[in-house]
């Protein structure tokens, strides 16, 4: 009977069935501000993507789909990585709303990129803190490759006591400290 769905009406009703609607009125009252949240969680989304067709066109379509939480979050985890561009992962990053969404597009897709180091540097001369916070999370995911400039960034990041980026910021450098003593 699914096949009589589409690829981006198929995994809508995977969420459906996976729903968690207490977690999902959680996260409303704690801020989250999309319109449709099924309360998935990492484990469940990662389920998803395993059993969907690896897709540039119905990842777009799904980061597209900025008022479903899970459409965000599971978009990174099935686009093939020989077609990501960088121009495609500018708009993407310029366009993350949470640092959730961020965190998944970094560790998912945005560090198996050849230019993910170059990305980073960029990104972290960002005025948007969202993009620093992705540079940051993206320096994380690369270490101990870029460790220094990452170093710097951190620190750089951490002097402009951005609610947003501080507490990545002091954790980055904690994991560079521990990396340089080993």
């Amino acid at each position: 009977m699914e096949n009589n769905y589409n690829e981006l009406q198929q995994v809508k009703r995977r969420f459906f069935a996976l729903r968690n609607g207490a977690l999902g009125e959680l996260m409303r009252r704690q801020g989250a501000t999309y319109r449709i949240i099924f309360g998935l969680n990492l484990p469940q989304l990662t389920e998803i993507a395993a059993s969907t067709p690896v897709s540039a066109q119905l990842a777009q379509k799904l980061w597209d789909n900025t008022t479903t939480r899970e459409s965000m979050l599971l978009a990174p985890m099935i686009y093939p990585i020989d077609e990501f561009s960088r121009d495609t992962a500018l708009a993407w990053t310029a366009s993350a709303p949470t640092a959730e969404v961020a965190d998944i597009l970094c560790h998912k897709l945005l560090r198996r990129c050849s230019f993910a180091l170059s990305l980073a540097q960029e990104l972290s001369q960002s005025d948007n803190d969202m993009q620093r916070y992705i540079a940051l999370r993206l320096h994380f995911n690369l270490l101990p490759n870029g460790i220094d400039t990452a170093e710097a960034m951190a620190a750089a990041e951490l002097a402009r006591n951005c609610p947003l980026t501080a507490t990545l910021s002091r954790s980055l450098l904690t994991e560079i400290e521990f990396l340089k003593e080993a």
